[in-house]
C-alpha cells in the first residue's frame, strides 16, 4: 500500500505543473488579446508561422463549432470531470514521470477552461503552415495537453523495474 507522503508528493507535483501551465497559458492568451484583433494575423516566419487571434467555440480542431450554450455548457463538464479524472490518476500514480503526464494534461484543461467560461471560447494563436495549408491554430494549454498524451502513453508503453 502506498504511504501519504507519497501521495502528497504527487499531490504536490500535480498542483504546481497543473497551475504553472496554466498560468503561463493564460499570461501569452493576455498578450494575444492586448496585442491582435481577434482574427487578426501577424506573418512571423514567411510561409511557415504566423501569430494569430483566434477563437474557438468548439474543442480540439474545431470540433463541436457548431450550437449554443448548451454546447458550451457540455464542454465545461466535459472539462471539469477530466480534471477530477485526472487528479484521480496523479493520485494513483506510481511514478513521478506518469504524475508529470497527468499534471500537463490537467494543466492545459484549466487553461482552456478558463477561456471557455469567460470569453466563451478558447483563444488560439499559434498558426504554423505550410503555403496555404494550415495547422489549425492552437496554445500553450493544447501543446501541454498533447506532450502530456504523449508522455501518458509513454509510461504505459515503456518497461518499467518492478516496485519493491
Amino acid at each position: 500500500m502506498r504511504g501519504g507522503a507519497e501521495i502528497r508528493t504527487n499531490y504536490g507535483i500535480f498542483a504546481a505543473v497543473s497551475l504553472a501551465v496554466a498560468a503561463l497559458d493564460q499570461a501569452t492568451k493576455l498578450v494575444i488579446t492586448r496585442s491582435l484583433s481577434p482574427y487578426e494575423a501577424v506573418e512571423v516566419i514567411p510561409g511557415l508561422f504566423n501569430i494569430v487571434h483566434y477563437l474557438n467555440k468548439g474543442a480540439a480542431f474545431g470540433i463541436l463549432n457548431q450550437g449554443g450554450g448548451l454546447r458550451r455548457l457540455f464542454l465545461i463538464g466535459v472539462s471539469v470531470a477530466a480534471l477530477v479524472l485526472l487528479a484521480v490518476l496523479a493520485r494513483q500514480s506510481r511514478d513521478r514521470l506518469s504524475t508529470l503526464a497527468f499534471s500537463l494534461i490537467a494543466g492545459g484543461a484549466i487553461g482552456n477552461l478558463v477561456d471557455r467560461i469567460r470569453y466563451g471560447s478558447v483563444v488560439d494563436f499559434l498558426d504554423f503552415h505550410v503555403a496555404s495549408w494550415h495547422w489549425p491554430a492552437f496554445n500553450v494549454a493544447d501543446a501541454a495537453i498533447t506532450a502530456g498524451v504523449a508522455l501518458a502513453v509513454f509510461t504505459y508503453i515503456s518497461p518499467r523495474a518492478p516496485r519493491a
